[in-house]
């Protein structure tokens, strides 16, 4: 996991050849005023989504990992809380190889608060639970970019 500033991210080049894509694209090219949809970066190497939603109760919410691909997450607007664990400190529920999606449970070992500015990257070892409330229900426009680490 890093949990970084945005003007930071460059940084952590180095760690495999589709992640330093990912990180040029927020460096170089990533605009604040991006509208929902997805945005083909390097084909399904590296690829963006762009969707809007209200935060939710933590019971409410999807616990997820993925065996190939890393995710970066980054609030365009609104705050969220992120849950993080440790693979091995869930349970896995299911998983749809097509999707590459795990759906997990258990519990959750670190929560990070997302804001606009700040980068999450988690990696396919760490589960993670999305669109946590702060306090109450508020909107959030989110970008994650979907990068593939074999």
């Amino acid at each position: 996991m890093i949990y970084t500033e945005i003007n930071n991210i460059g940084r952590y080049r180095g760690m495999g050849e589709y992640l330093d894509k990912a990180f040029e694209y927020l460096e170089n090219h990533f605009s604040e005023n991006v509208e929902p949809g997805s945005y083909e970066i390097d084909g399904r190497q590296v690829y963006m989504n762009v969707m809007d939603y209200e935060t939710i109760a933590e019971e409410e919410a999807f616990f997820e990992a993925h065996a190939k691909y890393a995710d970066i997450h980054m609030a365009v607007s609104g705050e969220e809380l992120v849950g993080v664990s440790d693979l091995s400190h869930v349970r896995v529920k299911t998983f749809d190889r097509e999707k590459d999606l795990y759906e997990v449970e258990g519990p959750v070992e670190h929560y990070i608060r997302l804001a606009p500015g700040k980068v999450l990257v988690v990696l396919p070892e760490e589960a993670h639970k999305l669109k946590l409330t702060t306090g109450s229900p508020s909107a959030v426009r989110k970008a994650v970019l979907k990068v593939y680490v074999g």
